[in-house]
């Protein structure tokens, strides 16, 4: 019997590293009958996460397929936990545990252990638990979880941020021997910008999320740059174009591309149609213009935006 710990969908870098560092926590607490966990991505690393990887020289995880899990297998899902977003074709009676920093919208059939905090990453859940139980962190999975929780909370400029992950930051930079946080969260900025390999597809699916809100399918993929400004005036049409074709295909009822200026704390909302923009006036009382809405310094999808657009739809 193996133990697979899965992130969402399209994984951030707090989905992924959050796989590692509850292997690393279950192993550590050989109590907890986690046998023989595995750390495991739903799609291919994103350009952030790779450079995150790269960085700190740590090797990319197993691609998981729901084929791979055997009906005696366990599941523990972290980061996420709406069927919407979790690995397609995964049977939910074999979850048994979740880790995560979101809203639950979950129904199962049976109990199982939930871990939910209202703090910026799942790797500040994971670090709170390592040190409550003093399981020793090695320097690499440090980085690693540093890095995650800088990302998730934008540097801690999102409104997610608590002083919990400031002072997870804070100790994880010492046992990393992190000499310099800020010029760190600038890479990590840089990186998460670059998306000079993807297609107009893989960028409007880059890092997104499909939430029921009010029996609506709604896609919300969040783009964060240091290059707002430059993405808007030269890919916006053909940004457009891919998510109208992406919507069509995967059958979805609207479809939302959120731009982050990650310096300057600014999000620009694409409306890809009428029914959009009806939606994004309703959650953010402003007007679309030439597809175009500036929402102001929202940065946080779960805190921010996706309850706006939600309580627009109720």
């Amino acid at each position: 019997m193996k133990t697979y710990i899965i992130g969402h969908q399209k994984p951030d870098t707090d989905a992924v590293v959050a796989t590692l560092a509850f292997k690393h926590l279950f192993d550590s607490m050989d109590c907890w009958g986690y046998q023989d966990s595995i750390a495991t991505i739903t799609h291919q690393l994103n350009p952030e996460t790779t450079f995150v990887f790269k960085k700190f020289n740590h090797d990319s995880l197993q691609l998981i397929k729901a084929s791979d899990i055997q009906p005696e297998d366990k599941v523990v899902l972290v980061d996420h936990n709406e069927t919407t977003q979790a690995l397609e074709g995964l049977n939910f009676n074999q979850v048994t545990d979740i880790f995560d920093h979101h809203k639950l919208n979950l129904k199962l059939d049976h109990p199982i252990f939930i871990t939910t905090k209202s703090w910026g990453s799942t790797c500040t859940i994971a670090f709170n638990l390592m040190e409550t139980y003093k399981v020793d962190i090695p320097a690499k999975l440090a980085s690693l979880m540093l890095c995650a929780i800088l990302s998730d909370t934008v540097g801690f400029k999102s409104s997610t941020t608590t002083n919990v992950d400031k002072d997870a930051a804070k100790k994880l930079t010492k046992i990393a021997n992190i000499k310099d946080i800020d010029a760190l969260t600038l890479e990590i900025f840089k990186a998460k910008s670059n998306t000079s390999s993807l297609s107009d597809q893989q960028i409007v699916t880059n890092d997104y999320k499909i939430y029921d809100f009010s029996g609506k399918k709604v896609f919300i993929n969040q783009l964060e740059t240091v290059e707002q400004r430059e993405i808007i005036s030269t890919k916006k049409q053909d940004l457009i174009k891919a998510l109208k074709n992406y919507k069509q295909d995967q059958n979805l009822d609207l479809a939302f591309l959120i731009i982050t200026d990650i310096l300057k704390s600014n999000s620009k909302a694409i409306a890809i149609s009428q029914d959009e923009s009806q939606v994004l006036e309703t959650a953010f009382n402003g007007k679309v213009e030439n597809s175009l809405l500036d929402i102001g310094p929202k940065l946080s999808r779960k805190k921010d935006i996706a309850p706006a657009i939600e309580r627009s739809l109720s």
